[in-house]
This record gives C-alpha cells, structure tokens and sequence, in this order.
C-alpha cells in the first residue's frame, strides 16, 4: 500500500481545510479521533495484561491534546496510563483534557523523579506526544531530558505522526536520532516517514473526506472493519 508523504507545508494546509467553514472540525473533534487512532494502535501492538504502565510524555501543544486523548482511551482499553506533563497550558482545551485524566485517576507528574522513584523506570511502555510536524530546532528544557531518555532507553516508545525533535522532512537531525519501536501517523504520513526504522507504522485518518484528500493529492487507504487505524509497510 504506497502513501503519499507530506511536507510541513502541506500538512498545515490540510490542518486548516480539515477546520475550515468547508471541513467544518473543531481542533476538539481532531484531538480526539487522533488521540482514540493512538490509543488503538497501542492496544493492537501491546499487551495490556503484559505491559500496562504506559507513561505518556505530554508537550504543551496539540501533539500533547492528542496524547492526552490517548491516555484517556488507553485507560479504558485496560491499561494503566500516567502522565508526564511538565508545562501544563492554561488553554480551557488542554484544561478539560487533563481533567478528564484525572477524573480517571490517571497519575499526573511534572517532574521524571518522584519519592516512589523515576517513573520512566517504572514504565513498561513511553508515548511520545511531545512535538508535532510544526516543531522547528533544538528540543529545549524541560523536555531534553526525556527526549535524551527516548536516545537512550531500551523501552518501546510510540510516537504520535513524527518522531518528537526530528525535522517534519528530513528526519533524524544532529542532536535527535532515537527510532520508536511503533509511529502512528495522522491524516497522512509525513516525508520524515522515509527514515523510519521501527516494528509497526499505523495511520490513523479515517476522518479525512475524499474531497480534501483529491484536493491535496494523497490517497485514504481502506480501514479494516470499524478500526480507526491502519498498519502500513514501513518504507
């Protein structure tokens, strides 16, 4: 199954059709059929009775809402979620996301040390919903030292439609080289797909019409029965 990559540019543009007067998405109903795509190809990949402590590492954008969406869905999937959210926005978006986390008890942390210890030790998978396609430069405090983590860890890390800290187009750059065992991208994939070197490729986008996707030139693949998500080769 052959998928079109997206620039940055392009990917943008296709953000802003999908929220257009004609799209007519609200960024709520977007994060939220992301962050349910995530989730499920999570529960696809994992096991939830094997590996449940799934540490979600949360940025301060919309890359962040959708893993906050994931959390939600993954606790309901039978796994136990916990957040990593250093910089929490004040935005009544995020706001309402992180508490219905935390209706569900899932375990909120600002910091990777806690007096019962590090919680990335204590986790058997990561999710990466640091920094989406718009992300430029170097990652910076306070999220290097989890991204240096993503470098070093033997854990599998899931990232949410690219890598965090790698170029939207180019991939890996000087300073961020870790590979995710599993990437789920959204809508479509991105060009940085190209250096993926990891076990599963998902697309999650079954909410993109067919009027956007011939207007933009890329291909929906068919989705398997009610699944929000789709394994794709990996390049």
């Amino acid at each position: 199954m052959a998928c079109k990559y997206l620039s940055q540019k392009v990917a943008q543009a296709i953000d802003q059709e999908l929220m257009s007067s004609s799209g007519g998405f609200s960024i709520d109903q977007l994060m939220e059929l992301a962050g349910l795509s995530v989730a499920q190809a999570v529960q696809k990949s994992f096991d939830h009775k094997k590996t449940p402590n799934i540490l979600i590492c949360v940025g301060p954008g919309n890359n962040g809402g959708d893993g906050l969406v994931a959390a939600r869905h993954l606790h309901h999937f039978g796994f136990k979620p916990s957040l990593y959210y250093p910089k929490q926005p004040e935005k009544d978006l995020y706001q309402r996301l992180l508490l219905q986390c935390k209706n569900l008890d899932v375990p909120v942390y600002k910091e990777l040390e806690q007096q019962t210890g590090n919680i990335v030790e204590q986790s058997h998978i990561l999710l990466d919903a640091l920094f989406g396609f718009s992300f430029q430069g170097e990652v910076r405090d306070p999220y290097k030292e989890i991204v240096q983590i993503f470098e070093s860890t033997s854990k599998p890390i899931v990232s949410v439609d690219i890598p965090s800290g790698w170029h939207v187009e180019t991939g890996p750059t000087e300073h961020v080289k870790f590979q995710p065992e599993l990437l789920v991208s959204l809508t479509a994939p991105k060009l940085c797909v190209k250096h993926f070197k990891g076990q599963k490729h998902f697309l999650g986008g079954r909410f993109v019409p067919t009027s956007i996707a011939k207007k933009f030139e890329f291909d929906v693949p068919d989705f398997p029965g009610a699944d929000q998500v789709v394994e794709l080769p990996i390049a």
